[in-house]
C-alpha cells in the first residue's frame, strides 16, 4: 500500500525524510533507505535542502525507485523557471514517481554557494497548480500533452505560527491548488498541535506532522534561536541535559510525542525528519511499535 492509498483509506501514515548525498557516493543513502523499507509508507528525498548543493530530488527519487521504496519528491521554486518546473514534473511523471511535495524554497543566501542566482518565478502555491495543469493533459501555456502524470500532491505548513490564521489561510489556497496532504515543520508540544488541528478541522487534506529526534540540549536550544516555527519546551531540554544518553532519550522523546498524536488522534501520520541521523530512523520505528 503506497502513502495515498495509507492516507486515503484512514490509515496512519509514516514519512521518513533523507537527504540526498553531497557527491556520487550514494552507498549510505541506499543504506538508510534499506534500513525504513517496508516500515514506511514513503521516504521524502530533499530539492537542494538549505539552498546546499546535492544530488537532485529526482535523481535521488530515482535511486529510491531502484530500491523498491516509495518516494516523495520535493520540488522547489527557487532554482527553476516554469519551464524546469514543468519539466522536472513530467520526468517525474513519466518514471513513475507519484507523490510531490511543492516548496518555495530557502533563499541561497542561506547555502553553500551564496553567489548562486535565485529564481522563484514560482511559489509553492504555483507549483501545485502547475501540477495540476499537466495533470489535467496540459502545460502552462495551454500546450496539450502526450500522456499526462498523475500525482498525489503535498505542500507543507508551520503548526506554530502567529498569527496561525495566517498559515490557515496559505493552507487554503494550496488545498485550492491542488495539495492533498500535508507535511508539518517538526512539533514537539503536543498543545501546540492540538491548537492546530482544532483550527485546521474543517479542511480536507491529510496532516502528517513532523518530528526531528533530538540529539542534544545544544540542538534544542539552537533550533529555538534559529529555526522559524520550532519551539522546543524548556521541560524537554531539561529530559535532556539530565540523560546519560542524550540521543537514546532525544528518540525517547520522540517515540512518546508519536504515540501520543496517534492515540488521540491529533494527525493522519507523521514525518520523520532525523537531519544527518537517518540511521536511528529504524530504532525510532522500533520503539513506537511500527
Amino acid at each position: 500500500m503506497g502513502l495515498r492509498e495509507k492516507l486515503e483509506s484512514g490509515g496512519f501514515a509514516l514519512t521518513a525524510e533523507m537527504a540526498p548525498p553531497k557527491g556520487v557516493n550514494t552507498s549510505r543513502f541506499r543504506e538508510c533507505a534499506r534500513g525504513v523499507k517496508g516500515r514506511v509508507d514513503a521516504v521524502n528525498v530533499t530539492d537542494f535542502q538549505s539552498a546546499v548543493v546535492r544530488i537532485s530530488s529526482l535523481g535521488a527519487a530515482i535511486i529510491l525507485l531502484e530500491e523498491g521504496i516509495e518516494p516523495v519528491m520535493q520540488l522547489t521554486g527557487r532554482d527553476r523557471n516554469r519551464i524546469a518546473i514543468q519539466g522536472e514534473l513530467l520526468a517525474a511523471g513519466a518514471l513513475g514517481i507519484k507523490n510531490i511535495l511543492a516548496l518555495t524554497g530557502d533563499h541561497p543566501v542561506f547555502g553553500d554557494n551564496k553567489q548562486a542566482k535565485p529564481v522563484f518565478e514560482l511559489d509553492s502555491v504555483n507549483i501545485l497548480q502547475v501540477a495540476t495543469h499537466l495533470m489535467e493533459g496540459k502545460d502552462l501555456a495551454g500546450n496539450p500533452l502526450d500522456g499526462a502524470p498523475d500525482f498525489y500532491l503535498g505542500a507543507s505548513v508551520t503548526p506554530l505560527f502567529d498569527p496561525l490564521e495566517l498559515q490557515v489561510l496559505k493552507m487554503e489556497k494550496k488545498i485550492e491548488a491542488g495539495a492533498k496532504f500535508f507535511q508539518t515543520q517538526a512539533v514537539y508540544d503536543i498543545e501546540v498541535l492540538k491548537r492546530f488541528r482544532e483550527k485546521t478541522a474543517h479542511l480536507d487534506a491529510k496532516v502528517l506532522v513532523g518530528v526531528i529526534p533530538l540529539k542534544s540540549p545544544g540542538m534544542a536550544n539552537y533550533m529555538n534561536k534559529n529555526v522559524p516555527g520550532i519551539f522546543v519546551p524548556e521541560v524537554v531540554i531539561e529530559r535532556l541535559r539530565n540523560s546519560e544518553d542524550k540521543v537514546k532519550e532525544g528518540l525517547k522523546i520522540a517515540a512518546e510525542f508519536i504515540m501520543q498524536a496517534k492515540e488521540e488522534k491529533l494527525c493522519d501520520g507523521v514525518h520523520i525528519m532525523a537531519i544527518g541521523a537517518e540511521e536511528n530512523v529504524p530504532v525510532l520505528l522500533d520503539m513506537c511499535g511500527f
